[in-house]
């Protein structure tokens, strides 16, 4: 493996556990920048273990300062849920402004390869469908969601100027949605919130008539992907996501079905900005990076029902549940 030491930003979170574990398992030193806003110590327990994991409970939008060589720089440091985002929209920004400034300032002073996580969120409510990397997307500035939105956007032009006024080694990837062990119950976004209601024999609330569609990418293939750009020479942007698509109602619904619950369904008002259609071509992924996911939507549910069934908030994980692909078979490894 080419990369001996490696920095995640917001490596304490959904996806940066995820790939802490993964660089742990492949021997190499982890540095985890955090403020824990929304990340959890809990998430890091496997990575701890290896005793190749350092944690720096740091806001990286005001500092990001890292002692001796780095080789990789992963920014992932952003609320990624709207309920998140919405609630610390100045934090959002920040992190996604001067966060993504000082993560380019240290993988420009250690000549690091720099990994930025943009998200499909760039293509705002898209006119074109599927979306590939070519469309500019079709985005509200000004809306509750632009914080989020403009801040990826911001970083992904920012991320661009580093690499060409400095040659810093750079790629994007846009990360459609995911989803996986480690979601918060709360963190609103479709899956975990479904999965949560039906085993609690709660209504499952589908916002708007629930024909809105999205694209789910399980935990597992999303790390491969990131592992193969980072491994590549790619700049980006590349689509890394699930091209399944189904509607919010589809998924809802077959939740239900995986769970055994006999909610009910109920329809609730759509949020301001709510996209119509959200589903990736992932033709560069595909054909520069050798990758596609290998998990179905149905099949990761079904991983992700007994994750929460198992474990609920997190409360009682025994370290060898529920463990990611990579680390239960070395088989998997991308």
């Amino acid at each position: 493996m080419r990369f001996g030491r490696v920095v995640v930003t917001g490596g304490a979170g959904f996806i940066g556990s995820h790939l802490c574990d993964y660089f742990t398992e492949m021997g190499a030193e982890v540095l985890c920048v955090d403020n824990f806003s929304s990340g959890r110590m809990e998430n890091l327990e496997i990575s701890l273990s290896s005793g190749r994991l350092r944690v720096e409970s740091v806001d990286v939008s005001e500092s990001c300062d890292i002692s001796g060589p780095v080789d990789a720089v992963l920014h992932l440091a952003s609320p990624a849920s709207p309920a998140d985002y919405l609630s610390i929209p100045v934090e959002t920004m920040r992190a996604g402004s001067l966060g993504t400034f000082r993560a380019l300032d240290l993988a420009r002073r250690k000549g690091a390869r720099f990994l930025f996580a943009s998200t499909s969120e760039t293509y705002g409510n898209p006119q074109v469908h599927p979306q590939h990397e070519e469309y500019w997307g079709n985005t509200n500035p000004v809306g509750p969601r632009s914080v989020y939105d403009e801040s990826k956007r911001f970083s992904e032009a920012l991320t661009m100027a580093y690499r060409r006024t400095y040659g810093v080694d750079t790629a994007i990837i846009r990360i459609f949605n995911t989803f996986g062990p480690r979601m918060r119950q709360g963190d609103g976004r479709a899956i975990p919130s479904f999965i949560t209601q039906a085993l609690a024999g709660e209504p499952l609330t589908i916002t708007g008539d629930g024909t809105q569609s999205r694209s789910f990418c399980y935990v597992d293939d999303l790390v491969s992907g990131i592992v193969r750009m980072l491994e590549s020479d790619l700049a980006g942007p590349v689509n890394l996501g699930n091209p399944e698509e189904l509607t919010i109602a589809e998924v809802a619904t077959l939740i239900r079905e995986l769970t055994g619950s006999t909610s009910p369904l109920i329809f609730v008002d759509r949020p301001e900005d709510d996209p119509d259609l959200r589903c990736p071509d992932i033709s560069l992924a595909r054909r520069l990076l050798g990758w596609e996911p290998s998990v179905s939507v149905e099949a990761g549910i079904k991983r992700a029902v007994d994750w929460f069934r198992e474990t609920g908030s997190g409360a009682g994980k025994s370290p060898d549940q529920f463990v990611p692909a990579w680390v239960a078979s070395k088989e998997n490894l991308p």
